[in-house]
């Protein structure tokens, strides 16, 4: 049993120095658990004794004991994994249905990551929202994660049961279909912070049981962005959701195929109870019960009995109660459904809906095929008794975030960002367009920053941009959303500071979403990103973009601005302003507003176009606007034409007759179909019908005439008004039609203006209009009364605006100006009055008189006024007249101001012989200044020593008015008192108060005591001071206290302070207490007093004991350490209190302790160092230190293995010590020292490590088998060395060098160096790379400790084999002495790819291999040159790596060449060495004159330079390519001048002959003035010819060369044989310009179709690799480009090094030398995969399996003579073949028994044999060896099977897999016909095969190979093309072309000036550099060659020097040069 993992939590609950376990007994009972110690049990045998004893279960009685998780424990290694506190069953059987539930005990203590990690992130911090949503939203990250493996349905439920009735019957429930938890995982949940990544070492073990810790770290699956639902992470969201939520929850659970349900409870009561019980707070019970097993839930609880009742219906889930629901989250959550389930959504958008989240899709079946998501369902269920039930999915949810976002988008930016480490962010930014007249990025109603700015105009500007201040970027984690991380912008993002050719605006239309996984840390409530924005913006991050899921590494920014560009031009419906005019100032806007305006000329709106000047109509105005415009403007600093989102047009309204104002409206009104015409023919009718003046008459009378002056408050009479126009006839209205007439009726407006100083004034304005039954007419006014000059004014306005201008002109008018005068007073008022007004203080008050109509008129200067006042006595003195007011001075108030009045007094003034003669006013009088102060009581007043007086306080006016005024501070002052005592009291606000302070304290008061108390206003000397007296009396209060102690029947006063001892633990008793007064009278304790009576040593006093005398008995501390402070206190303001203290001595020995003084450790075989000290204690710890010294005796030592004789017991300064502990040698660990001292004992324990290093050992390494590493490659592990003592035991010792040491020529890297141990002793040398010959060699290691000896240590056998999949050489064979002539085939080369063990490599490809053959240059040092040609091999079929380049021919160029053999696999180069050959010219084919010799124009006259044909010319014989072929060829050369058939006459040499014989020396002649004769016949103008032709014996008749003609023209004339000479040379400058570029032209097509066809054969090429790799099984996503192909061939490399190095079976058969003639030894030469098959061939043929194998028996007596006769060999030639079974024939038992099915699985042995090569070699050799043994499953399969064949024919040996033989003559059984182990074969094995994936693996890495060559030579040939096709576009290609023309044109030109025929040949000539031939120019061979004639065929030109006549263009001699390439065994051009 596992008791050494005992955590120091459960070790408080166990009993001490004991394990246990708790047993239920459910075999058909329920009884309780029983509590069975494990101590002392050493087996699970013991245990199981122990059970049954403890159980009383007969012996008889089976039973089975089990884990709360059924996980059986049966053997020791299953009981070793129980811990101590583990709860077990004994059961009938493992899958037994519980009879009974059974409460299993856990333990929750919090992990300390609680403190390490407590101030992470504060909870739930929520910005002002309901954090509600984030606490449901981690109970369902749970869910998530629990349903990650579901290959079904993944359903999260959220249940809401809500009773109103009986709100704590409120309940939540998340239910979810996920994998359950075990016990231990349900205890791992309860455990706060106990994260993923920690949980699996909880105990310190793994769970035998599969899927039991799924606490693993997961490993991150590639899920699109990051949907790994990889969530529940750190271990605390869980249960800080549910008590966020609630305060108590119940988790019920159930894993897949488990037979129990397990529950667990936890609750915040529960936890508050434990506490005070001081239980453990974090333990509990998990019970395990039968599924839906309701019967421990109160019936009342129907809800949850429901839930456990379906249980049955599922395989796992786990359901989360929570109850004890607030009333305010039970109210959010029923109230706000729909807002905190739209926020979930918002959070689990991408795990609902999947990575392209919630598109709008029509088709609904379209939207499932595209969500590969839609298996998970969140579900929200609101069940409020007696109302009906809610359901919501969120799937269904549409008005979330992420769903606006995603459904408004227009285009999609995708990123990513890799940040530094393995952090990776996948980004998506989304564009909301512009559309027409709105912004379409969605608003956040809930996000106080997205509030909406207004705008003064009307049209579609807004102020506040579209996303308004919120970030762009919404940051998810793992899928989820973290809401309180949000990342404003990125600088590549960002809005530029300088102007771009972008709408700013478009800035504003974007949103983003970043996606990242775990590499990112949160905090632990998921709610922020701690290092997010940090890391993103740090320099080193990269940002890219990502385009079909390939990364496009260019710049983000540039990418990001042009994406934001083409959203704007393709997806805004803006207006696109054109035809800039510069900024204006716009003076009829605000002033803030004015400028910046950009002016321009015309828009284009919806594809159509408004320039300025158009007539327009415009939309939305009363009446319908129309006219001209103006001007388009647009707010902003423009700089040029720009788009934008709207704008202002600036009209003039049409017809200006009518309508003379210029208009600006927003654009947005714009009338897009508006016709000019239809606006043109209405402006003319209206300009006629205009009103034009105004009748006006009176009536009844009362005329107002002009400049007359009026009384105030004349009448004015009434008025009638006429209106006319110019026709003279009498309106009503404007012109218009009658739907219209109501709009534009005609009013008229009277206005009486008073012109007063301060400006005109309307007093009167009335409008009329024009009835059916009545005129314009106004009433007449009798109100007009103000002074001054006036104007009666009619005006004609408008009726639906009121303007007095119309079209533009002012409407008819009339004016008649008069003016008003003052009438006579008739009342008065009383002026501004200057407050406030004070008792006592004069004062005035002015009266002002006016006429009727309120006017200001004189006052009367014969009456007199007169003023009264109730309850105030108020005079004035006289009265001052001053303008038009009267004033009453030197008024004053005098009188007691009384509360009724509040202050405020009526006064009443009185002015005789007015019509209204008084005025009542009231006015706010105040009391007076300060002048008396008034103190009560006035007599003496008598207090109680310690007490405060008071006094009454008033500060009064003359009046005895209370009255206030600025620093009214009264003070009062002690004068008797020792030490001064002062009150005071601010009466500045108030005027009175109670003014009071400290208490009086006088000493020793016996009797009363006088005191003097002066008051007085500090600041008012003139109020008198006031003294009053104050008597104090003595206090009965309590003044000190008295503690008496009973001590031998006596009783002793205890002094203050005063220490009393007691027995530790014990009661003192026999305390009274006595109370004292100030007078020193003795106090009763009454129930008055008790209360303020208090001890410190008990909380309640007993009432009856105080009351007689007695103090509460004292509890001595139980430390003698320990001071007890006593105090007893009276609680009044007395505050008297009597303290002493109490100690205690020890009481009697309870117990020993006992503590090693210093380190408890020893090496094994040696003393312990330090003394165990012994300390004897009481009971309560005190230790004991008055023991007799001769009590060592008492003490008895033991322990296991102590050598208790040498151990001694003294005694010290501290007690008693243990010295000599020593024990016997043996294993480190822990070992117990029993100390016992009479009935006490105690123990030490002494912790056993290893001694001094003396030896050294390998974990990990098995010494005695031999480790195969192929060459080049890895050790399987790494080399760790521990330092180890005597017996075996890890030494942990540092600093210790320790070196590795090599046998032989193995090389190791990287290269060991001496390493020193760490501080476990331990030196890792890492994984070494081996490398060196085939052998087995060993490596040591070496230990240097001190200066002994090294310390040796074990050898590690490594037995190095060839790597037979690295190839090391070629090796090439040809025909060396082969002859090499130009056209001919190359001989034969044989190439062999060989490995290590120099045989051919059997996984060689042919498209590895490459021949490059290139001419032999000085200037190139080593390798092939670029230009080299390149020839493919074909493979030697049964011949793997071997093959052979055949059929190629030589190059056309004879010269020396080299040729390599190269290989390349993508992994391995390799170069062979290079070969010389000597490429010898063909025979010679043709006669070619070295130089052009042009035509040559001679003349038949003196001259001899005129009569000269040929000056110097050259001639050579070359072959059909073009080489110097002339090389023994020696003859003449006959020259014969011809002409045509028919013509006569001929001209002649000089001499008279027509020939000449010239000599030809080796192929070269040479031929020097040729000259004519003087006056030699021929025509005039005629063109001739000098034929050559070669006449040598070397020469086959048959094969004769032909001639060569030289063309030249005959003239009599000098003169014009001179001209025509001129001619002549321009004719053939031309000639050669025109081939040369018809040379080009040729070439240039030529070239085009070659590139054309590699492009096609490339793409061929790489479709048919594609389709091999889709056979495969890969991708095609993952081919989209080279990158992602490099990628992926890593990757696959990486696979196949990983199969590669995969532990298998090897051969550990000596390999034998390299040796062509030996094939290997038989059991190397084949693989067999099935272990069984493996083990029983290797035993069967055990004695053939180290046979060598040869190809020849003279090999094979050379390998038997070199090992002297000791090895066995097979030579291949001496075997008899016609004897050796058919490879593929039929089992025995088909041919016989064709329908029978035989039991075994019987099969021939061959067919389990794989050959890694030699497979025909193979065949024979293991066809003649098993001949057709058999292989079936077991023996009696084999003897059945056997009894049926030998019915009908002979049967062959059979093998059994389980290790049986029976021979071919039917023996079986025995030891020589069983197999034994395979460990005893001792390496004589065959070995195993490679993994059958490293075979797929390496197909595909080749296959890959080929692929991304393919793509690279498609993407070159597709340059090239791209390359080719933009040069032939260039215009120096077009003016190429036209030069060839205008060249063709003077040609024609000259050739008729000669009398020639346009020819386009021109005289061959042999080219110095015949490998630069163009291919499709090559000579042919004819019956004859033409220098310059129409009888050429083809010719080889090379490009000539035009002449100074015609000098080609500079861009003309850029012509291209071609050179020939081999691909595929056909020439191709290559352009250089």
């Amino acid at each position: 049993m596992a008791t050494n993992r005992r955590s120091k939590a459960n070790e408080t609950e166990l009993e001490e120095d004991d394990a246990f376990v708790y047993v239920f007994d459910r075999r058909d009972k329920d009884l309780p658990d029983v509590k069975i110690p494990t101590g002392g049990l050493f087996s699970f045998e013991d245990f199981k004794d122990r059970v049954r004893e403890a159980l009383q279960i007969k012996k008889k009685d089976n039973f089975v004991i089990a884990t709360t998780n059924r996980e059986e424990i049966k053997d020791d290694e299953s009981w070793d994994d129980i811990d101590n506190g583990d709860t077990l069953y004994v059961l009938k059987k493992i899958n037994q249905e519980l009879c009974a539930p059974a409460n299993e005990r856990v333990n929750f203590v919090p992990h300390y990551d609680t403190i390490v990690k407590g101030g992470l992130y504060e909870y739930y911090a929520s910005e002002g929202q309901n954090p509600l949503p984030y606490a449901f939203a981690e109970l369902i990250d749970n869910a998530l994660s629990a349903t990650a493996e579901n290959s079904g349905p993944r359903n999260i439920d959220i249940l809401l049961h809500f009773d109103d009735g009986k709100p704590l019957n409120h309940a939540i429930y998340i239910i979810d279909n996920g994998k359950g938890m075990s016990p231990r995982q349900l205890n791992n949940w309860a455990i706060y912070r106990l994260s993923k990544f920690k949980r699996k070492d909880k105990r310190g073990k793994v769970s035998f049981i599969e899927g039991e810790d799924d606490d693993e770290e997961l490993e991150q699956k590639q899920a699109p962005l990051c949907l790994n639902s990889d969530i529940s992470y750190f271990g605390v969201g869980g249960k800080q959701a549910v008590f966020f939520i609630g305060s108590s929850t119940r988790m019920i659970t159930k894993p897949k195929d488990a037979q129990d349900v397990h529950e667990l409870t936890m609750s915040k009561e529960e936890f508050k109870q434990r506490e005070i019980n001081k239980e453990s707070v974090y333990s509990g019970y998990i019970r395990n019960r039968k599924v839906a097993d309701s019967s421990h839930i109160p019936a009342e609880n129907e809800v949850l009995c429901n839930i456990i009742s379906e249980e049955k219906k599922k395989e796992s889930f786990t359901v989360v109660e929570i109850g004890g629901i607030s009333s305010g989250h039970a109210a959010y959550l029923r109230q706000h459904l729909g807002d905190w389930t739209r926020q979930l959504a918002h959070i689990y958008h991408y795990y609902i809906h999947g990575p392209e989240g919630n598109q709008d899709l029509d088709d609904e079946s379209e939207a499932k095929s595209k969500n590969t998501f839609n298996n998970i369902n969140i579900r929200v269920k609101l069940f409020v008794k007696g109302k009906p039930a809610t359901d919501i999915n969120l799937r269904d949810i549409y008005d979330d975030m992420q769903t606006l976002f995603v459904r408004n988008s227009a285009s999609e930016f995708y990123f990513k960002a890799t940040a530094e480490g393995t952090g990776v962010v996948e980004g998506i930014i989304r564009y909301h367009p512009f559309l027409y007249d709105s912004e379409t990025y969605p608003a956040d109603i809930s996000d106080p920053r997205g509030e909406t700015d207004f705008d003064e105009h009307d049209y579609a500007v807004n102020m506040r941009p579209a996303r308004g201040r919120r970030p762009i970027f919404e940051c998810y984690w793992n899928g989820r959303l973290i809401p309180y991380t949000t990342i404003e912008e990125f600088d590549w993002c960002s809005e530029p500071k300088k102007s771009r050719n972008i709408a700013a605006e478009c800035w504003n239309r974007i949103s983003g979403v970043l996606f990242t996984n775990d590499h990112f840390q949160v905090s632990t409530n998921k709610l922020t990103f701690l290092d997010l924005e940090m890391r993103l913006r740090d320099k080193s991050t990269i940002f890219s973009r990502i385009i079909n899921g390939q990364e496009k590494r260019t710049s983000i920014e540039k990418e990001f601005l042009n994406w934001l560009k083409e959203c704007h031009e393709q997806h805004d419906k803006q207006i696109h302003f054109t035809g800039y005019g510069g900024q204006v100032v716009r003076a009829d806007l605000p002033k803030q507003r004015q400028t910046p305006w950009g002016q321009f000329k015309s828009v284009i709106w919806d594809n159509k176009t408004f320039k300025v000047g158009q007539m327009v109509k415009i939309l939305r105005t009363t009446p319908v606007l129309l006219g001209t415009i103006k001007n388009f403007f647009l707010y902003g600093e423009h700089e040029g034409d720009t788009f934008a989102t709207g704008g202002e047009i600036e009209i003039q309204q049409e017809p200006q007759s009518l309508y003379n104002e210029v208009r600006v409206v927003p654009l947005s009104r714009l009338d897009r179909l508006c016709n000019s015409a239809s606006v043109k023919r209405y402006l003319e009718e209206e300009e006629s019908k205009l009103p034009a003046i105004l009748i006006v008459t009176w009536p009844e009378g009362d005329e107002v005439r002009p400049n007359e002056k009026r009384p105030a408050g004349k009448t004015i009479g009434a008025l009638k008004i006429e209106i006319e126009n110019r026709k003279g006839e009498k309106i009503q209205k404007l012109p218009g039609t009658s739907a219209q007439a109501s709009h534009k009726k005609l009013l008229v407006e009277l206005k009486v203006i008073w012109h007063s100083a301060t400006g005109d004034q309307t007093i009167v304005s009335h409008i009329s209009q024009h009835g059916k039954n009545w005129p314009y007419w106004f009433r007449k006014m009798e109100n007009v009364h103000n002074l001054g000059p006036h104007t009666l004014q009619l005006q004609v306005v408008l009726n639906e605006s009121g303007s007095t201008i119309y079209a533009g002109k002012s409407l008819p008018s009339h004016q008649i100006k008069f003016t008003i005068t003052e009438a006579e007073p008739e009342k008065f008022t009383v002026g501004m009055l200057e407050g406030p007004f004070r008792i006592g203080q004069p004062f005035q008050i002015p009266l002002v008189f006016r006429d009727a109509f309120n006017n200001i008129t004189k006052p009367v200067q014969s009456s007199t006024p007169t003023i009264q006042a109730k309850d105030l006595d108020i005079t004035y003195e006289k009265t001052i007249a001053r303008g038009t007011s009267l004033i009453l001075s030197g008024i004053v108030a005098k009188g007691v101001i009384s509360d009724k009045h509040t202050g405020s007094y009526g006064v009443t003034i009185t002015v005789p012989g007015l019509r209204e003669d008084a005025q009542s006013l009231k006015l706010r009088v105040l009391p007076g200044l300060p002048k008396v102060l008034n103190v009560l009581p006035e007599s003496e007043m008598t207090i109680e020593n310690g007490t405060a007086p008071i006094f009454r306080v008033e500060v009064q006016d003359l009046s005895g008015n209370i009255t206030t005024d600025k620093n009214l501070i009264v003070t009062c002052k002690f004068k008797d008192l020792p030490t001064p005592l002062v009150y005071s009291l601010d009466c500045s606000a108030s005027g009175f108060g109670n003014i009071t302070g400290d208490p009086i304290l006088l000493q020793k008061v016996k009797d009363q005591h006088k005191l003097n108390a002066k008051f007085e206003v500090s600041s008012k000397k003139d109020v008198p001071a006031v003294e009053r007296t104050v008597v104090v009396t003595p206090s009965n209060s309590i003044s000190h206290i008295e503690i008496k102690q009973e001590e031998n029947n006596r009783q002793r006063i205890l002094k203050q302070g005063e220490s009393i001892m007691g027995r530790a633990g014990e009661m003192i008793t026999g305390l009274t207490l006595v109370l004292y007064d100030e007078a020193g009278r003795q106090a009763k304790i009454d129930e008055k007093i008790f209360p303020k009576i208090k001890v410190n040593w008990t909380p309640k006093l007993n009432q009856e004991m105080l009351l007689s005398g007695n103090l509460p008995p004292i509890k001595v501390p139980a430390s003698v350490t320990d001071l007890k402070y006593c105090q007893v206190a009276i609680h009044d303001k007395s505050n008297v209190e009597f303290s002493f203290t109490v100690n205690a001595f020890p009481a009697e020995p309870n117990q020993i302790k006992c503590k090693c003084q210093g380190s408890a450790v020893v090496q094994i075989g040696e003393m312990l160092k330090h003394e165990i000290q012994i300390t004897v204690k009481d009971k309560f710890g005190n230790e004991i230190t008055d023991l007799p010294k001769n009590s060592t005796h008492e003490f008895q030592v033991t322990g296991d293995g102590l050598q208790a004789d040498l151990v001694k017991v003294v005694s010290n300064k501290n007690g008693f010590a243990i010295t000599n502990v020593q024990f016997e040698g043996g294993k480190i660990g822990t070992k117990d020292v029993k100390v016992t001292w009479r009935e006490l004992r105690d123990f030490v324990r002494i912790e056993m490590v290893a001694g001094p290093p003396e030896t050294l050992s390998l974990p990990g390494w098995d010494c005695e088998e031999a480790i195969t590493v192929l060459n080049e490659s890895k050790l399987p592990r790494s080399i760790v060395v521990q330092l180890c003592d005597q017996f075996g035991n890890p030494a942990k010792l540092s600093d210790v060098r320790v070196q590795l040491t090599k046998e032989g020529k193995i090389k190791l890297y990287p290269p060991p160096v001496p390493l020193k141990t760490n501080a476990q002793g331990q030196v890792d040398f890492g994984v070494l790379t081996v490398s060196g010959p085939r052998g087995t060699y060993e490596l040591q290691p070496k230990a240097f400790h001190g200066k002994a000896e090294p310390i040796l240590g074990p050898k590690i056998q490594v037995q190095l084999q060839p790597n037979l999949m690295k190839p090391t050489s070629l090796s090439v064979e040809y025909d060396k002495k082969a002859a090499f002539k130009v056209g001919d085939k190359l001989p034969e080369f044989t190439v062999k790819v060989l490995t290590e063990d120099d045989q051919p490599m059997a996984s060689a490809k042919v498209s590895s291999l490459s021949l490059k053959l290139w001419k032999m240059d000085a200037t190139v040092s080593s390798g092939p040159p670029s230009r080299a040609l390149s020839f493919s091999p074909e493979a030697v079929k049964g011949s793997p790596g071997v093959f052979v380049f055949k059929n190629r021919k030589t190059p056309e160029n004879a010269a020396v060449h080299q040729i390599m053999i190269t290989y390349y696999d993508g992994q391995y180069e390799l170069f062979s060495n290079v070969m010389t050959v000597d490429i010898k010219a063909a025979p010679p084919m043709q006669l070619l004159p070295v130089d052009n010799p042009g035509t040559p124009t001679v003349s038949n006259t003196r001259a001899a330079n005129t009569r000269c044909v040929v000056r110097n010319l050259r001639l050579e014989l070359r072959d059909q390519h073009g080489n110097s072929s002339g090389t023994g060829y020696s003859g003449k050369v006959k020259v014969e001048i011809c002409g045509p058939d028919d013509v006569t006459e001929v001209p002649c040499f000089v001499g008279g002959s027509r020939t000449l014989d010239v000599a030809l020396n080796n192929g070269t002649c040479y031929l020097n003035n040729l000259t004519l004769q003087e006056n030699a016949p021929g025509l005039d103008g005629q063109e001739y010819k000098l034929r050559c032709e070669v006449f040598c014996s070397l020469i086959p008749k048959n094969k004769s060369i032909p001639a060569l003609e030289i063309p030249f023209l005959f003239y009599n004339d000098v003169k014009k044989q001179s001209q025509m000479s001129q001619l002549s040379k321009q004719r053939d400058n031309l000639q050669k310009v025109i081939n040369t570029y018809h040379s080009l032209f040729d070439t240039t097509d030529l070239l085009t179709k070659e590139l054309q066809t590699s492009v096609k054969e490339a793409k061929q090429d790489e479709d048919r690799i594609k389709e091999e790799l889709r056979n495969l099984r890969v991708s095609m996503q993952q081919l989209s480009n080279i990158e992602n192909v490099e990628n992926l061939i890593a990757t696959k490399k990486m696979e196949k090094e990983k199969y590669l190095q995969m532990k298998r079976r090897s051969c550990g058969l000596t390999q034998l030398p390299s040796n062509p003639g030996v094939i290997g030894k038989i059991g190397h030469l084949a693989e067999i995969a099935d272990p069984d098959v493996a083990r029983v061939l290797s035993w069967h043929m055990s004695s053939d399996i180290d046979c060598v194998v040869t190809r020849t028996t003279q090999t094979a007596k050379e390998v038997y003579k070199e090992t002297g006769g000791k090895q066995q060999v097979l030579p291949l030639d001496s075997i008899f073949k016609k004897s050796l079974p058919d490879w593929n024939k039929p089992l025995p038992h088909t041919k016989y028994r064709s329908g029978w099915r035989p039991q075994g699985n019987p099969s021939y042995a061959r067919n389990f044999l794989e050959f890694p090569q030699h497979r025909l070699e193979c065949q024979t050799v293991f066809g003649m060896l098993l001949g057709d043994t058999l292989i079936l499953d077991e023996l009696d399969s084999a003897n059945a099977y056997r009894q049926e064949i030998v019915k009908f024919t002979h049967c062959p040996t059979i093998l059994t897999r389980e290790g049986d033989r029976i021979r071919s003559n039917g023996k079986f059984g025995g030891l020589m016909n069983k197999a034994v182990p395979i460990e005893k074969l001792r390496g004589a094995v065959f070995g195993e095969p490679l993994n059958p994936q490293f075979k797929e693996a390496e197909t595909v890495v080749e296959t890959l190979q080929r692929f991304k060559a393919a793509m690279q030579k498609t993407n070159k040939a597709k340059e090239e093309l791209q390359d080719q096709s933009s040069y032939i576009d260039l215009p120096e290609m077009k003016n190429k072309r036209k030069e060839c023309q205008e060249a063709e044109k003077q040609l024609m030109e000259i050739e008729q000036k000669l009398g020639m025929t346009s020819t386009r040949s021109q005289t061959p000539r042999a080219s110095t550099t015949p490998e630069m031939t163009t291919p499709n120019k090559r000579a042919r061979l004819s019956g004859r060659t033409a220098v310059n004639g129409t009888e050429t065929t083809t010719t080889t030109t090379t490009t000539p020097t035009p002449s100074p006549q015609f000098t080609p263009t500079r861009q003309s001699k850029r012509l291209a040069s071609m050179t020939p390439t081999m691909e595929d065994g056909r020439k191709k051009l290559r352009k250089t």
